[in-house]
């Protein structure tokens, strides 16, 4: 755990450093042959390696990872479930299927597939049919579908991104980041981990027909439990990448590689430079202590916990010397609701945040008797 200085913002009450640690400098990230890309750390979100990542690129298949998100949002609210059957529309068939550029689930014309067969379909064989038939199941047709996919995009943050359809199709108007890609991939990884064990699934086989999953990682490296691939002539290669050593887990994204190889290649790299050179802590468990604040017309002070676990990521030996700083309210009056934030933690390295969560009291705040209350009214007209 970090050392903990305690403020009231802006006044630093007290600061007790602990002997700085030599760490060692972690050497820049390998030459990539890709136009952009991003490694981050999925369980504190921070970033480790980029280059272009905030640069719009054409997601080609990797648009997948936005339909998947939105339906199982769906399946979480209950509009749709796994064994509920859809149909197969013209619109699925012909535009997903008949007329694909091979990304196929060779589903046919009217007939009626599984919700889960139609989640394999996408996730595992990158099938447009079987993803326009889930984005109608959804949302009645892929137009409004895709209406639904950017509500979801700016609600999550993905600033970069913009989605006209479910499957990735080449559009002007479609377009995503690296960066985007990466929050988005571990959006799902965090909310949907019952679904995310379909982006590791080798293979599946509809209508007697098997076909491999495209991720060449899961068979180089055993660490590696998914995400998606994508490829049109305008995205080049494109690779989302995610494994897991040591408990701590990497999301890689790389985009427009010049073949299947060269994606897997450039992310199995990214990945290694990430585990070599990098780790990732628990700082503080979910309603961990963290301090405490007095708290007006209050006559013991209030203790301050996290309502969420606090993770770090940095160069290896480095969380040594994180220092975690409590910044509360200048105010604080009872009546307090234990769910009402009151300051903030903030945990840095060598004057880089690393984490940064809210803080709250760890229980409901009521004031104390009448004496204490008077006493602190009077006080506070002169605050």
């Amino acid at each position: 755990m970090p050392n903990l200085v305690r403020c009231f913002a802006p006044i630093c009450l007290y600061l007790c450093a602990l002997p700085a640690l030599e760490a060692a400098t972690p050497p820049p990230p390998p030459p990539l042959p890709v136009k952009s890309y991003v490694l981050v750390d999925a369980t504190s979100n921070q970033i480790l390696a980029a280059n272009n990542d905030t640069e719009r690129v054409d997601p080609a298949s990797l648009t997948k990872l936005m339909t998947s998100y939105v339906v199982f949002q769906a399946l979480k609210d209950g509009k749709l479930k796994l064994d509920q059957k859809v149909k197969i529309s013209e619109h699925a068939w012909r535009v997903g299927g008949a007329k694909s550029d091979g990304s196929t689930s060779f589903m046919d014309l009217g007939s009626e597939v599984a919700v889960s067969d139609l989640l394999q379909g996408m996730i595992v064989q990158s099938g447009n049919d079987a993803t326009i038939a889930l984005a109608e199941a959804v949302a009645n047709s892929e137009d409004t579908f895709a209406l639904v996919m950017n509500q979801y995009s700016t609600r999550l943050g993905l600033s970069g991104s913009h989605w006209t359809n479910a499957s990735g199709l080449p559009d002007p108007a479609h377009y995503t980041t690296a960066r985007d890609i990466a929050m988005l991939s571990s959006a799902i990884i965090r909310e949907f981990p019952q679904y995310y064990r379909w982006y590791s699934q080798r293979s599946f086989t509809y209508h007697g027909i098997k076909q491999d999953n495209r991720n060449g990682l899961l068979e180089r490296d055993p660490t590696v439990d998914g995400i998606k691939t994508g490829h049109t002539d305008a995205a080049g290669f494109c690779l989302a990448a995610s494994a897991v050593r040591d408990g701590m887990r990497l999301v890689s994204v790389v985009m427009h590689a010049a073949n299947q190889k060269a994606r897997e290649d450039a992310s199995e790299a990214l990945l290694g430079y990430g585990f070599s050179f990098f780790e990732t802590r628990r700082l503080y468990t979910a309603n961990q202590r963290v301090g405490t604040s007095h708290v007006w017309k209050v006559t013991d002070p209030v203790a301050v916990v996290t309502h969420q676990e606090v993770w770090a990521t940095a160069p290896r030996g480095d969380l040594a010397r994180a220092t975690a700083v409590l910044y509360l309210r200048k105010k604080l009056i009872a009546p307090l609701p234990a769910g009402e934030a009151v300051g903030r933690l903030r945990v840095t390295r060598d004057g880089t945040l690393v984490a940064e969560v809210p803080v709250y009291p760890q229980q409901a705040v009521a004031p104390s008797g009448l004496w204490r209350r008077m006493i602190d009214s009077v006080h506070l007209w002169f605050k």
